[in-house]
């Protein structure tokens, strides 16, 4: 699932790297587990953590993190502090929808000058991310904790050799209205290591500021894995990924042209860059 998540973000983020359109774009997100046994699971999960005895718990971890001393412990501790966090989380899903606790209910895209910042809303991996044009890099910035990871995708073996999936593109003949634009609906079925993932894109071409000729030609990471497809024409406005055991829908909401702050896109003088890559 976390996979899935950020396929989904980078090929979002990177939709504007190289594009004049400046101002912000709002993605609402909706996730559901399709796979009955891991769907039992996660609400036999949620079950017990809405446990009377587990509420306590939770009440009395919740005071812990409060306190000045154990607060400070946590700052020293940036996993066991996530983890805590995430609990909390969880906990906090509630309702019947036992992802309600885990999955991002959107995202806010900033651009300026084909630099991007994303600011994710709700769920378990709260973050920005900042991608700079000019480095061909982005960043995973973790304002609470101020630190940022440079972040990478892509697949590739033990020996570093890249594997490249296996896609195929078909252009359909259905049409969708989405903020009054008319779009096309592309199905793209990516296999990779013996498993498939249908990606169902919502294109329109009546958006002239995208350059997505720019953007088909991009990778992501180490890898050679494509952004977006060849075959597929226009600027996304809703994106389906679907596995056997998951699906996860994502559309834009509203799209707003307006001068942006050059300061929301550069990476906090005072955050240190954390070990490791996303």
């Amino acid at each position: 699932m976390k996979k899935l998540i950020t396929a989904a973000l980078l090929i979002i983020v990177m939709q504007a790297q190289s594009q004049t359109f400046e101002g912000t774009v709002k993605w609402s997100m909706k996730a559901e587990i399709t796979d009955p046994k891991m769907k039992a699971q996660m609400e036999q999960a949620q079950k017990q953590m809405n446990d009377p005895a587990n509420q306590a718990k939770m009440k009395e971890m919740q005071d812990k993190m409060n306190d000045p001393q154990m607060k400070a412990i946590m700052e020293a501790n940036p996993q066991m502090k996530a983890t805590m966090e995430n609990a909390m989380k969880m906990q906090g899903g509630g309702g019947t929808n036992p992802m309600a606790g885990m999955m991002p209910s959107g995202f806010l895209f900033k651009i300026k000058g084909g630099n991007t910042l994303t600011v994710i809303e709700g769920g378990m991996m709260p973050m920005d991310v900042l991608h700079l044009k000019d480095q061909d890099k982005t960043y995973r910035i973790d304002r609470k904790n101020k630190t940022y990871t440079l972040m990478t995708a892509g697949t590739t073996t033990a020996t570093g050799e890249t594997i490249k999936p296996e896609v195929k593109v078909t252009k359909t003949t259905e049409k969708m209205m989405i903020l009054n634009y008319s779009c096309t609906k592309y199905i793209a079925t990516v296999t990779e290591h013996g498993k498939t993932v249908d990606q169902i894109y919502w294109t329109t071409t009546d958006i002239k500021d995208f350059d997505m000729k720019a953007l088909m030609k991009q990778k992501m990471g180490r890898g050679n894995q494509q952004l977006l497809h060849e075959g597929i024409e226009g600027v996304p406005l809703k994106i389906e990924m679907i596995t056997p055991e998951a699906k996860m829908i994502m559309e834009v909401t509203e799209i707003k042209k307006e001068l942006l702050n050059a300061s929301d896109f550069t990476l906090p003088s005072d955050f240190t860059q954390s070990k490791g890559r996303f």
